[in-house]
């Protein structure tokens, strides 16, 4: 399977699928301009790696910011990795950001989901 590597800009995250070396992850912020084209190869790659997913699959988000849009682009995520088996998130939050640690709660009670946070 291809890894899936979008580079960091000033307005998206960096977006790293790698299951060869069994690295999912996003870091950065995410405002793009406009989130769905922005998003739709993350989603058909998790679509294509759902069918064939590995044993465990550990997801981490490293985001700094997002606006609303990549709030619920964030959360579509979310809800296709809970159709795979195995599936752990880590959230990653700046220890002062109090607006990314209460979103990674929020959506972690909307899935069903292991999460781990962690402050940086």
């Amino acid at each position: 399977m291809e890894m899936l590597k979008i580079p960091k800009t000033d307005d998206t995250p960096e977006v790293i699928l790698d299951k060869t070396r069994n690295i999912f992850e996003m870091s950065g912020r995410s405002l793009p301009e406009d989130s769905v084209t922005f998003y739709t190869p993350i989603f058909q790659w998790l679509k294509q790696y759902a069918s064939e997913p590995s044993a465990t699959t550990e997801f981490v988000f490293k985001l700094e910011y997002t606006n609303t849009a990549s709030s619920k682009m964030v959360q579509d995520i979310l809800s296709a990795l809970e159709k795979i088996k195995g599936v752990n998130i880590t959230w990653y939050y700046y220890k002062e950001d109090e607006d990314m640690e209460a979103m990674g709660h929020e959506l972690s009670e909307l899935v069903e989901i292991p999460f781990k946070f962690k402050t940086y």
